[in-house]
């Protein structure tokens, strides 16, 4: 008799643990993001700045216990973002966000490779279904007046400026829409 009630406990704690557990893990927010579009398109600079941007998202995700950053390495347009594309690779990801973006480097001078460490850092945040929910800009020179410092360094305050400029969209948007119901 002591055994099985002693076993029985021991199932209803495991039970009970589980279920505290998948109740956890469904709060965090899967957030996909896509390659940044990199302007000018040049091979040469797409790694660095893809290094750059991931370093920075995963540095400003990090922060925050609950969103998980998820990667893809391809690339979707900025501007045309299909959101079919977008539905299919948040279902097959069980993303519940995709972030497709955009880092712009200023030209600087005469020269065909000449370029300022200035960047213009965008993004663009939809939910699962495709559909647009908020998007942000962020420009270097302008918000921080940054004459100095690697380019590496612009898109790391860049994204890190965009992407609060996001989440404090998507706070806004929730609070909006729980007083409506």
């Amino acid at each position: 008799m002591r055994k099985e009630l002693l076993f029985s406990l021991i199932i209803i704690f495991a039970l009970k643990t589980s279920t505290i557990s998948a109740q956890k893990n469904h709060d965090i927010q899967n957030i996909l993001y896509f390659n940044p579009e990199v302007e000018p398109d040049l091979e040469e600079i797409k790694e660095p700045t893809n290094f750059a941007f991931f370093s920075a998202v995963s540095d400003h995700i990090s922060l925050h216990k609950k969103r998980k950053m998820l990667k893809t390495e391809t690339q979707l347009s900025f501007e045309t973002a299909d959101p079919k594309t977008i539905s299919d690779y948040a279902v097959n990801n069980d993303a519940d966000f995709v972030t497709v973006s955009k880092v712009k480097y200023f030209k600087v001078g005469l020269g065909k490779y000449v370029f300022s460490n200035q960047v213009v850092v965008s993004m663009k945040l939809f939910d699962k279904s495709g559909n647009l929910i908020t998007e942000s800009s962020y420009d270097t020179y302008r918000k921080n007046m940054r004459m100095l410092g690697s380019a590496e360094n612009s898109i790391k305050i860049g994204t890190a400026g965009a992407l609060k400029t996001i989440f404090k969209n998507l706070r806004k948007l929730r609070v909006a829409t729980e007083s409506d119901i």
